[in-house]
């Protein structure tokens, strides 16, 4: 039996997409479930901040500065395309305000990325930031910080 070059060539194309699909599935298979990502961000240090003026030395280091008194467990598996939570709360006098950061950078509020905030005392706030849907560009280190 003698092939043409384009039974030939339709032979090898399906043989190239039969090997990139096994090695997806393989790919898929070393990850915790299919769709899931983890990121592991053991041994980062947190970021020590300068404080530009006194005011704020005296702000930050006082005993009634602003601190985060609860949060969400910020290295968590998620699947793609599902809604992604993380909370976090904030006691000082007067009340904080939290910012999210993703990888240092803040974060703004878009259609896809929600914050929400509720004054649960004179001098607590608490803040809730959901992804929805998460993609893999939203893969990174969360973090939140009370001013």
């Amino acid at each position: 039996m003698c092939w043409s070059s384009q039974h030939q060539l339709k032979f090898f194309i399906f043989i190239v997409i039969l090997i990139v699909r096994a090695n997806n599935l393989e790919a898929q298979r070393t990850v915790s479930g299919r769709g899931v990502l983890r990121r592991n961000y053991t041994g980062k240090k947190p970021v020590l901040i300068q404080h530009r003026t006194q005011d704020a030395v005296n702000y930050y280091d006082h005993e009634n500065g602003a601190k985060i008194i609860k949060s969400s467990h910020f290295e968590l598996d998620y699947t793609l395309g599902r809604k992604i939570t993380f909370f976090c709360m904030a006691q000082g006098n007067p009340r904080p305000t939290i910012t999210w950061f993703k990888d240092g950078s803040e974060l703004y509020q878009h259609r896809f990325f929600q914050v929400h905030e509720a004054h649960i005392d004179n001098n607590i706030i608490k803040s809730k930031m959901e992804i929805d849907p998460t993609t893999q560009m939203d893969a990174g280190y969360y973090e939140c910080q009370a001013d």
